[in-house]
């Protein structure tokens, strides 16, 4: 008998996406359970005492959590069979690690800044460095394919719920100008994300 996966994780988190889409790239079985992070569950607390935040993964009763989504895609492709989900060369591998980094260390965290934030100077600042990022990001986009780096899920980076999350509130809180489906087809990231996250 298989061990049960569970995942703790909330609604509209990006790291909690890019936690799910790489179990059911794999094609495990697993339970999502809904955290409120304004009341904290015990539960949470226990698994995740050093960062008390989402997503976490239980893999069967006795083993350690798995903390933080870019560790837990990582454990997720060593421990079930399925699809690679990162590319199997060094340095294609280090770049996808590079890049979803840049994800969560320089774009998420300023974007979170420039949506949640009072106006005034820290979210106007928050707000440029989110758009910056979101250029740069836009410009290592693969044009024609499916995944980050190619056609193949074994050369992915951030799994494409996450990646929309993210800028989906980028292309209205930063003036990007993607606001109708037409402007979305002229916009790299826009045609990107929307092929990418079909079916």
């Amino acid at each position: 008998m298989s061990e049960t996966v569970k995942l703790i994780g909330c609604f509209g988190s990006a790291p909690v996406h890019r936690a799910e889409v790489a179990l059911r790239l794999k094609g495990v079985p697993y339970e999502l359970i809904t955290e409120y992070l304004s009341n904290k569950s015990e539960l949470l607390l226990k698994h995740n005492p050093v960062h008390k935040a989402v997503p976490v993964l239980l893999h069967g009763d006795r083993r350690p959590a798995v903390c933080e989504s870019l560790v837990i895609v990582e454990y997720v492709d060593e421990a079930f069979d399925g699809p690679p989900l990162l590319p199997p060369e060094p340095l294609a591998r280090a770049t996808a690690r590079f890049w979803a980094r840049f994800l969560d260390d320089k774009y998420f965290k300023a974007m979170w800044v420039a949506l949640w934030t009072e106006p005034g100077e820290s979210q106007a600042a928050s707000a440029r460095e989110a758009k910056e990022s979101l250029t740069l990001l836009e410009e290592q986009l693969p044009e024609g394919k499916r995944f980050f780096g190619g056609d193949a899920i074994g050369s992915w980076t951030s799994p494409p719920a996450g990646w929309r999350c993210g800028w989906e509130c980028s292309r209205r809180s930063l003036g990007c100008g993607c606001s109708t489906r037409r402007s979305i087809r002229r916009c790299t990231a826009g045609r990107w994300t929307m092929r990418r996250t079909r079916p």
